[in-house]
């Protein structure tokens, strides 16, 4: 092949796309002085043609190679000066894959050769390493793209209609015995009708999978000893990872999504687009940083060898640049037509909406989604902080924007811990956080409240344990927050002190009450359902075992029984309207002269303001309106029970008990407004009244 005859090519659509005659490659480098399009033989093994690109249109180089089909394996060097402190990192030794490859070949191997520096060098990055990588980096596939989806027809459902579950592609079916083993921890895995019968009992609406996106882990990083289990070290913004690949076909995405389509349940992909698997100056070089470390991340602007990094993993990659930013819109497009994903949850948001290193809603990031006819309809989700400067932006984001919301996260944790004067931030949480989200007609449930996420203590160890316990991350105990706002009952840990044990099922039963009876949109983490303990390991990213795999045949009496009281709940918020509400509470008389939303303390009788200011209240509830139905729902975080007298509202007006988190009460009874009852300690009670 080494006397392959080319053509010119094009330079759009960037990638390689085969057209049943040919390839065409095309790859963006605004600063490149050569580049060569290296061609493998089916096992990845061997170089068998190296090809110069003479096309080059506004730092678009391009090639057309006739005879090629899908399945060719390919990578490219880029040639340019290595001059770092100028920001230049070109070095041709390195193969790199394509930025816009469909598909990954081969795993990342560590090697002195994968570094465009000589790691033993005491000049460190500043040095030059003319070692080929080529043996040990993955390299890239053509693919054809085709696939039948048979007619699918994506579910629908609003933002106020959606209850969203947070999952881990390998950990939840790692450990499923009606998994066959070829599938645990594939997509192949989620495919299983059991996986997907349960899903559907559970009542969820939308599976939010931890990144999927090829990702190579961090173990070429100084300092770090374990890989990523969760996926946030990004390698490739098209290809999946390949870990998650039963066989070597990139089809079984597609059939996952096709699957859960048919089943009514969206798909909501964790993306990382803040940085990527390269790191810092003394990470690998595997693609951008070859191809143009000038463009495709931000700089140190008063020395160009180091990176501007908002996201604490070494480098914020450059979404200012247009080539980049088109990188991640294409991206984005790509996932949502052709994968027909469902939406996007944006790690460290603020990183791609910074202008000079300033967060800006005025960003081209932000704009570009907005006008974007794909993308402005599928849902978006920002986790809305990153560790730059004016990182912590909750509440920032334009209309159609979702936001993880952990100020309800810690305001939810401290009242069922116990703290004082936490009970009037509840309330402007709970009702879906107007204070934050009410502005440019945004509607509440841009609010997504959580309480636990992958990141921090899963609930059961939220009510088991005071302290986090990551020894076996390797880093001494130091990694992970020490911001856990969790109580573990009386003793640390596992116990078999039925006083204590009683107390974390109360605790746990409350808050997962509170998150499906709020208002905004609720994500529920998997296992939590089921108990799931990670053994007070908060940060457990790095735990590819037992610790985070779901343990389906270990589940006891007490953790199934948990699962149908969520399932429960999931059903009792479906079926009852008021949580349905697409805009805020405004607190004021409607055309019937009922308020949508009113506060009632213990004694029946409406808050004041020394209600909400008394530090030693740890007991409220909410009565809420709409369409001739009122909900009550109480909450008592106190460790002993109230006299709750229920509101008045009218004569012969019965509330009808819908939940009692504590089980003690039957659930067909009816009580007439104005009369009290005993509300057990660390509960959560709801009635319905119809008028």
């Amino acid at each position: 092949m080494n006397n392959i005859k080319t053509q010119s090519g094009k330079p759009y659509p960037l990638g390689s796309h085969y057209d049943g005659k040919g390839v065409n490659f095309s790859l963006f480098s605004a600063h490149a002085e050569k580049v060569e399009l290296c061609l493998f033989n089916k096992n990845g093994t061997e170089e068998i043609s190296r090809i110069l690109i003479d096309g080059n249109d506004n730092n678009i180089w391009h090639v057309y190679v006739p005879g090629i089909k899908p399945g060719q394996i390919y990578g490219y060097r880029v040639y340019g000066p290595y001059r770092p402190e100028e920001g230049y990192r070109f070095n041709h030794h390195k193969l790199l894959f394509d930025p816009y490859g469909r598909k990954l070949a081969g795993r990342l191997i560590g090697n002195k050769a994968i570094f465009g520096y000589n790691p033993d060098s005491p000049d460190k990055d500043l040095s030059f390493n003319d070692l080929d990588s080529a043996p040990y980096v993955p390299k890239s596939v053509v693919v054809d793209g085709i696939f039948d989806w048979e007619g699918e027809e994506r579910p629908s459902y609003g933002f106020n209609e959606s209850i969203i579950y947070e999952m881990h592609v390998r950990g939840y079916t790692r450990l499923h015995p009606q998994v066959p083993d070829r599938c645990r921890g594939k997509f192949s895995g989620l495919c299983v009708p059991a996986v997907i019968d349960y899903l559907r009992e559970l009542g969820i609406t939308a599976v939010e999978l931890l990144p999927v996106h090829s990702f190579l882990g961090n173990r070429h990083k100084k300092g770090f000893f374990r890989n990523n289990y969760w996926g946030y070290e990004t390698a490739s913004f098209f290809a999946p990872e390949q870990l998650y690949l039963r066989g070597d076909d990139i089809d079984e995405f597609k059939k996952m999504v096709k699957f859960f389509h048919q089943n009514g349940l969206e798909v909501i992909l964790d993306v990382v687009y803040n940085h990527t698997a390269e790191g810092n100056q003394l990470g690998p070089t595997l693609c951008y940083r070859g191809i143009d470390n000038l463009s495709y991340y931000m700089l140190n602007e008063e020395n160009k060898r180091y990176y501007y990094d908002s996201t604490g993993c070494g480098a914020s990659f450059n979404a200012e640049n247009p080539y980049v930013l088109q990188l991640i819109m294409d991206s984005l497009r790509y996932y949502a037509e052709e994968m027909h994903v469902d939406g996007f949850r944006f790690d460290l948001a603020p990183t791609l909406c910074r202008r000079r290193t300033g967060f800006s809603v005025e960003s081209g990031f932000l704009y570009a989604i907005r006008q974007d006819p794909v993308l402005k309809n599928v849902k978006l989700i920002a986790e809305p902080w990153d560790v730059g400067d004016g990182g912590y932006q909750l509440g920032a984001f334009p209309p159609g924007w979702g936001e993880w919301n952990d100020r309800y996260r810690d305001v939810v944790r401290r009242f069922w811990k116990g703290d004082q004067y936490q009970t009037a931030e509840l309330a402007s949480r709970i009702s879906g956080s107007s204070d934050i989200f009410n502005y440019n007609n945004r509607d509440i449930w841009s609010s997504v409240n959580f309480v636990t996420a992958h990141d921090g203590f899963c609930l059961n160890d939220l009510v088991s344990y005071n302290n986090k316990h990551n020894l076996a991350n390797g880093e001494d105990n130091r990694d992970g927050t020490n911001a856990n706002w969790s109580w573990n009952s009386g003793k640390e840990g596992e116990t078999e002190d039925e006083e204590v044990l009683t107390n974390r099922r109360q605790r746990a039963r409350a808050i997962m009450s509170t998150l499906l009876l709020s208002f905004g949109t609720p994500m529920v983490v998997a296992g939590d359902e089921l108990l799931h303990t990670q053994q007070g390991n908060n940060n457990p990213y790095c735990q590819d075992n037992v610790l985070t795999w779901l343990a389906w045949e270990a589940v006891d009496k007490n953790e199934r029984e948990f699962a149908d009281f969520v399932r429960r709940l999931i059903d009792l918020r479906t079926r009852l309207d008021v949580f349905g509400k697409r805009h805020f509470f405004t607190g004021k008389h409607g055309e019937d002269g009922i308020k949508d939303l009113t506060w009632y303390t213990e004694n029946g009788r409406e808050f004041t303001d020394a209600d909400w200011y008394d530090g030693n209240r740890k007991a409220l509830s909410y009565c809420a309106y709409r369409d001739k139905r009122f909900v009550l729902c109480i909450m008592n975080a106190n460790s002993f029970a109230l006299d709750w007298k229920l509101p008045f509202l009218g004569r012969g007006l019965k509330w009808e008990l819908m939940l009692d988190s504590g089980e003690r009460f039957s659930t067909d009874k009816k009580i007439f407004s104005g009369v009290r009852i005993p509300v057990p300690a660390w509960s959560v009670l709801l009635f319905e009244i119809k008028k």
